[in-house]
């Protein structure tokens, strides 16, 4: 046995444990069980063609060899990012604590009220800095925010301007330029028209529905802009404003402006460059369009007893629901990020936040002011942190790179320096020395900050913000490690126990992955400086491209889209590109299976297609009957069909070859939806398969955490005719030779949390990757075996197997009274996380072990929901009392002093004897979430508000 091998650690079940596996689902050997999962006509006939594992000191060796080839410079280009200071405790505690990062989205969220509540300061947090009714909990960067809040904008336009067809929207051409390039991606399919100009000359025109601001703009001037929300108001055209969240600290908040929709990145907020990302996004806007406001809002509600509970509120919003109606395919967030972000301003309060904005801004007077001395003339009358300056770019550049400083150079004469939290007397001197040398001067040595206010005085924010307890309690290391422990153990994650949630693959997020990401030579680089300076970003960058283009068999690969629905979209966007290309303008139609992922449509809308509905059989297969007879009726307008494979419904589809000949006959192309590639890494590929473009996931296939619900990755990979469109981005050269605008604001997207899947199939190797995937396909064929004892497995391949997951069918049990959400919180009492609920068969559960997942592990969830079978049989309909209807059940209820329940304490809490030695207490009882949507309520307040209703 190879000790040291990554696979057998990244691997739950022992070698030994592989024979009785295989024996309960009765096949001699792991050839005979793939045999009988994969349709012989879709396996790849040779192995992967990649580098022999590393073990994993090994690849830490070669990934801090990679870092050593980034230089890290002091960088003051800004652009929408700066660099912040991440505090340790934050750091150990959170960005590094699995308890943390190895969570899922709060969907079971009597498990998840740590994470709720830290969400809800995040929020509260965006809300009183911007000034704001209501925000969500946090949206992929700062870019794809705006083009949401222009989308919103475009939703909510007034009768008159949609009968009217106002499709004109309003950019300040203070808009950062990657913003821009969004906006100008997302614009195209809706038919929105995009007009770049100085908003003190907008006219304020009927054709206009909407208008976005920047507040400061991109080279830093803080411009007033209540007179133009003002005129924009009264011409009904509704204003969006993209805002430093730290400047708000300081400066007017732009909701009390009158601003329709605020914007912007929580990044400076004490999180790390990271070569662009991730970073949590903000998005705030006014409580009456909360129903087409995007992403996850968290609300307060209460639980069964009547107390104080949280939740993710108004989820019928989500396009699970709205499908091609919805107006976002967003189904994720960056909560880990929106997390720390919320900590910090935990451990700061208003009083330490005034006091980092406001040192921020004295440092930028003390530099403008240092440098007017040397005769240097500043261009900003108005300016938070970023000053424009007059100079000979070419002087200052060397200069500036040979003492390892980077501005921003707009053209040969003109610089921008943005300063930030990390900026002391030294760097200040630094920056006035290289100006002084490049104009042949000798500057003084600064030794204080200076005192002067660089913005309007009618500017300077007078409302009070942060001033609810939680931002006014934690600030001293001690008391914010402690409330970080205490909100940690209220969740359930990966650390605990298995979370075996079908279509969302909790992988073990091994840590010889993660430790690189703590390290400075990666996380402290800003995604806009010179190339020789991210050396070695750019090399793991275009290794794991390379490393994806031969494990999906095709040609090229962009890393750019923050999560699996912007894959979707850039996949979609890259196909309409290539249609058009060759002048088929009017291929437009979708083929979508109706058991599709609800963000497929979505998706397919938001590219301008028009969605066609497929049928299934009741096999749960695509109807390829149905699917030809579409094609063939839509043939001179089939734009692609969107697949997912293996299916939603855990099934290799035999007929997936055959389905995607029918498409390209008809002249279109194949989407695949990589939600289930790890179900056939290293056995088959989508290339192979037929598909043109394949979206991944990383936070699933290739081990990034989940986070809480998000960071994600979801990269495209596609075939050789569709690589010159692949999207590019404004400050950095990438992307195709007639390559789309941009998907996401970084030119590759979340670059720090890629290095996760680089380091897992470096370790992996050609045959861990194939042992992996054989893994997870035993692991969930004993488990279905084992639980088909008890319950109805609702699809199976030809040869009865399941694929990586299967459906558990419980809606047999509606006769005794008991729901699917019944089961699902009665887990929590065994100590598991629920299954994917309802998705995609309304009244199952989709169950996925993933290969990580020990044999011990797979035992104990198999006897947890036989117990919770022989429970359901002795519930009664004429009875609802029981231990279904009740779970979970809290602590708190446990050892009151009155029990009038039909079935003992013990049974209630310990229903099987492993529970007791690792017994996870949930701190709320079943949620209210019709309340919690009534009395909607997104931000902190004193408990007595929320229980008045």
């Amino acid at each position: 046995m190879k000790t040291n091998a990554f696979a057998l650690r990244h691997i739950g079940p022992r070698p030994e444990d592989m024979a009785e596996m295989l024996k309960t689902v009765k096949a001699d050997s792991i050839e005979q069980l793939i045999n009988e999962t994969f349709p012989d006509a879709i396996r790849l006939k040779e192995d992967l063609n990649l580098a022999p594992a590393m073990t994993e000191y090994e690849y830490l060796s070669h990934i801090q060899s990679l870092g050593n080839k980034n230089k890290i410079f002091r960088t003051f280009i800004g652009l929408g990012y700066n660099e912040a200071v991440v505090p340790a405790a934050i750091i150990r505690n959170v960005f590094e604590n699995p308890g943390w990062y190895t969570a899922y989205t709060p969907y079971q969220a009597e498990v998840a009220q740590g994470r709720l509540e830290a969400l809800l300061n995040f929020q509260t947090t965006v809300i009183e800095l911007s000034g704001m009714e209501i925000a969500n909990a946090s949206l992929l960067d700062e870019a794809t925010a705006a083009a949401e809040a222009m989308i919103l904008l475009f939703d909510v336009r007034t009768r008159d301007q949609k009968k009217n067809n106002a499709v004109k929207f309003f950019v300040s051409e203070e808009i950062l330029p990657q913003t821009l390039s969004v906006l100008q991606t997302r614009a195209t399919p809706f038919g929105v028209e995009l007009v770049v100009g100085n908003h003190e000359e907008f006219d304020f025109s009927e054709e206009f529905f909407g208008a976005i601001l920047q507040y400061p703009g991109k080279h830093g001037v803080v411009a007033d802009y209540a007179d133009f929300i003002n005129q924009a108001k009264a011409k009904d055209i509704k204003v969006a404003v993209a805002a430093d969240i730290m400047s708000l600290v300081l400066l007017t908040p732009p909701g009390e402006m009158g601003a329709d929709v605020v914007v912007g990145t929580t990044q400076r907020f004490g999180i790390p460059l990271g070569f662009g990302g991730p970073h949590a996004a903000f998005f705030a806007t006014k409580e009456e369009y909360k129903r087409s406001m995007p992403g996850r809002i968290i609300g307060v509600s209460k639980d069964a007893d009547g107390n104080f509970a949280l939740r993710m509120a108004l989820q019928t919003r989500e396009q699970h629901i709205k499908r091609e109606k919805a107006t976002s395919n967003i189904c994720t967030a960056q909560v880990l990020l929106a997390v720390m972000a919320s900590f910090y301003a935990v451990y700061h309060g208003p009083k330490g936040l005034t006091n980092i904005a406001s040192l921020i801004h004295a440092k930028a007077v003390t530099v403008a002011t240092e440098l007017g001395k040397l005769g240097i003339e500043q261009l900003n009358a108005n300016f938070f942190d970023t000053i424009l300056v007059k100079a000979d770019a070419a002087k200052v550049k060397p200069i500036a790179e040979a003492n390892s400083i980077n501005f921003n150079y707009i053209d040969a004469n003109t610089i921008s320096i943005s300063l930030n939290e990390t900026v002391e007397l030294a760097d200040i001197n630094a920056i006035v020395n290289i100006f002084a040398q490049a104009t042949g001067k000798t500057a003084a040595e600064v030794t204080a900050l200076s005192t002067e206010v660089k913005y309007q005085a009618k500017l300077k924010r007078t409302s009070k913000f942060l001033e609810h307890a939680a931002f006014n309690s934690y600030h001293s290391e001690t008391e914010l490690m402690r409330y970080i422990k205490k909100l940690e153990r209220k969740d359930l994650a990966l650390n605990h126990s298995m979370i075996s949630l079908g279509s969302c693959t909790m992988k073990l997020n091994a840590a010889a992955e993660m430790l690189p990401l703590s390290n400075a030579q990666w996380n402290n680089v800003h995604p806009f400086v010179p190339a020789d300076q991210a050396q070695g970003y750019l090399e793991m960058l275009h290794g794991l491209e390379e490393r994806l283009n031969v494990i999906t068999g095709f040609a090229g690969t962009t890393l750019q889209p923050n999560s699996g629905a912007q894959g979707e979209y850039a996949g979609l966007m890259a196909i309409r590109a290539y249609h058009h290309s060759r002048g088929d303008f009017q291929r437009d139609i979708a083929l979508i299976p109706a058991s599709a992922h609800g963000t497929n449509p979505a998706s397919a809308a938001m590219a301008g297609m028009k969605v066609v509905v497929t049928k299934t059989t009741p096999e749960g297969n695509i109807d390829v009957a149905d699917l030809k007879a579409k094609a063939e009726q839509y043939k001179d307008n089939l734009s692609c069909l969107m697949v997912t494979y293996p299916s939603t419904h855990g099934v290799y589809e035999s007929a997936i070859m055959e389905i995607t000949q029918i498409i390209h006959d008809n002249g279109g192309q194949v989407y695949m939806d990589g939600a289930n590639m790890n179900a056939q890494v290293a056995i088959t590929n989508p290339a192979n398969i037929g598909a043109d473009v394949c979206h991944l996931n990383l936070h699933k296939t290739f081990a990034i955490p989940h986070g809480g619900g998000g960071p994600g990755v979801g990269p495209i990979c596609v075939a050789e005719h569709l690589v010159q469109f692949l999207p590019t981005n404004p400050v950095v050269k990438v992307g195709g030779e007639n390559g789309i605008t941009a998907i996401s604001a970084a030119p590759y997207g979340s670059a720090l949390v890629c290095l996760i899947s680089y380091g897992y199939i470096t370790m992996l190797g050609t045959e861990g990757l194939k042992k992996v995937t054989q893994q997870a396909i035993l692991n969930a064929n004993y488990m279905k075996t084992r639980l088909e004892e008890h319950y109805a497995i609702l699809y199976t391949g030809e040869k009865g197997r399941a694929a990586h997951e299967m459906i558990v069918d419980v809606r047999e049990f509606k006769e005794k009274g008991i729901e699917v959400t019944d089961i699902a919180k009665r887990l929590i009492d065994y100590g598991f996380h629920a299954p994917t609920v309802s998705f995609p068969v309304a009244g199952t559960l989709m169950i996925e072990p993933t290969e990580s997942e020990s044999k011990e592990e797979l035992d104990r969830f198999c006897d947890a929901m036989a117990s919770i079978r022989q429970e359901i049989e002795n519930a009664t309909l004429e009875n609802p009392v029981n231990e279904l209807k009740n779970a979970p059940h809290t602590l708190a209820l446990l050892t009151a002093d009155n029990w009038d329940l039909p079935y003992s304490r013990q049974k209630a809490a310990y229903p099987l004897p492993y529970v007791a030695e690792n017994k996870l207490w949930p701190t709320v009882r079943r949620i209210d979430d019709a309340y919690g949507d009534r009395n909607l309520v997104c931000s902190c307040a004193p408990i007595e508000v929320y229980m008045e209703n």
